[in-house]
């Protein structure tokens, strides 16, 4: 197995059965919430942007010569989305000096946001789904931890008062 097979699938990841992308986004949470609590958010933005840079260079090789190809057992994406929705709530609680624990409403909104997003799929979402390419792929998922990250804090927001 190439290095590049190995990193888009999750490192095993997308071979669980159910749900291969829930079962990334999960154990990409779960690797997230150990970066956060014993390194920092600072080292989960880096390790972000790892994972974006892996996900797109994997899917690239994965997938070049097999055009409109999404299959499911590649999840680098998932991984790189849910740490994106996982930086809104490890941020905010790292501005605010609470970097070594992260209250479970936090993680697990990033968690179901995520999920909602990435499956539903709305607006520019789709359209980066639909775009049918290895570049699609990684997109729509990015922009699903977008979003999902910003429906945390309005959600955070508005739980706490902070949007009456």
């Amino acid at each position: 197995m190439t290095l590049a097979r190995l990193t888009s699938i999750g490192f095993g990841l997308g071979l669980l059965r159910p749900a291969p992308g829930t079962w990334g986004s999960a154990g990409a949470l779960a690797i997230g919430l150990v970066i956060d609590r014993y390194l920092g958010a600072p080292v989960l933005a880096a390790a972000t942007v790892a994972a974006i840079l892996a996900g797109f260079w994997s899917c690239h090789a994965e997938l070049r010569d097999r055009p409109g190809a999404d299959p499911s057992e590649i999840v680098i994406d998932e991984v790189a989305g849910q740490w994106i929705a996982l930086l809104f709530p490890a941020v905010a609680f790292w501005w605010r000096g609470w970097d070594d624990w992260m209250p479970y409403p936090g993680w697990v909104a990033a968690f179901v946001f995520f999920r909602l997003f990435d499956i539903w799929k709305p607006w520019i979402i789709g359209r980066a789904d639909r775009r049918a390419d290895w570049q699609g792929v990684m997109l729509d998922d990015l922009l699903a931890g977008l979003f999902a990250g910003v429906a945390v804090i309005v959600a955070a927001g508005a739980a706490h008062g902070l949007l009456m």
